[in-house]
């Protein structure tokens, strides 16, 4: 069962090849436990990438390039989907209704193509500002962090339908069990991060919490609740703020200190 549950949880959240096999309503009862895993894939892939153009002289619009392509290569952009379809419907300002419609519409408006080439933007800029080295490891743990976060969010947080693959996850779970394996990882990857560096980890830290309180403040105010798409929304949201401030922190540091 366990291995079974990490391999449920890498093949629907990411896109790294996993052994095939019929799933059953067990194997999906520890999965939310290892969600964060594929987010340190990530940041273990980021980290060395950055370790190679540094070692290869790999240029500075290459490595960032790059930089914030993997992410979506390990995913196939399945929380950018969420992103996307979430930012339709909040800039609809339909009825509360209409805006879970519209999450579940498969087209693409043009708010969705608006608002993630904003975050592109926003997310290259600022990755091409964080320094390599400790900063870049904090921000790398964040991936884990705000897989750990989201997980939270699907177990803990009220659903805004009662279908879909969101309540689908949070209705298989064993959700305290889930609830322990997560928040162990959380406060674990929070220590880690702060470790490897205090006030970058304190930031980067402090930036996902206030994110996700966000995330619940804005999904229950147009939506009654979250969906699979507001979790896919929460992920690159975080993620785009801790990348953000540790800008932010490097820039500080290198023209102040």
């Amino acid at each position: 069962m366990f291995f079974k549950s990490i391999a449920v949880a890498f093949s629907m959240y990411s896109k790294i090849p996993m052994p095939r096999f019929e799933w059953k309503n067990e194997d999906m009862k520890y999965m939310l436990c290892f969600f964060p895993w594929i987010g340190a894939v990530i940041g273990g892939l980021v980290f060395f990438w950055a370790w190679l153009c540094e070692r290869i002289g790999i240029g500075f619009m290459c490595y960032s390039l790059i930089g914030t392509v993997i992410p979506l290569l390990i995913t196939g952009g399945f929380h950018v989907d969420g992103f996307m379809d979430t930012m339709d419907a909040l800039h609809s300002y339909q009825p509360r209704e209409r805006k879970l419609e519209i999450l579940k519409d498969s087209h693409i408006g043009a708010f969705a193509v608006i608002m993630l080439a904003t975050y592109g933007l926003i997310y290259i800029a600022a990755f091409s500002y964080v320094d390599k080295g400790f900063v870049l490891g904090v921000f790398c743990a964040g991936f884990f962090l705000s897989r750990a976060l989201s997980g939270l969010g699907v177990v803990y947080l009220k659903g805004a339908r009662t279908n879909g693959m969101l309540f689908e996850s949070a209705n298989n779970a064993h959700k305290r069990n889930v609830k322990i394996a997560l928040f162990v990882q959380l406060f674990a990857c929070m220590a880690f991060m702060i470790w490897l560096e205090p006030l970058t980890g304190s930031v980067l830290v402090i930036t996902a919490l206030l994110s996700f309180a966000f995330y619940r403040w804005k999904s229950y105010k147009e939506f009654g609740g979250i969906t699979g798409d507001t979790a896919g929304y929460f992920v690159l949201i975080c993620e785009c703020a801790m990348c953000v401030a540790g800008a932010v922190i490097s820039i500080l540091v290198n023209n102040v200190f």
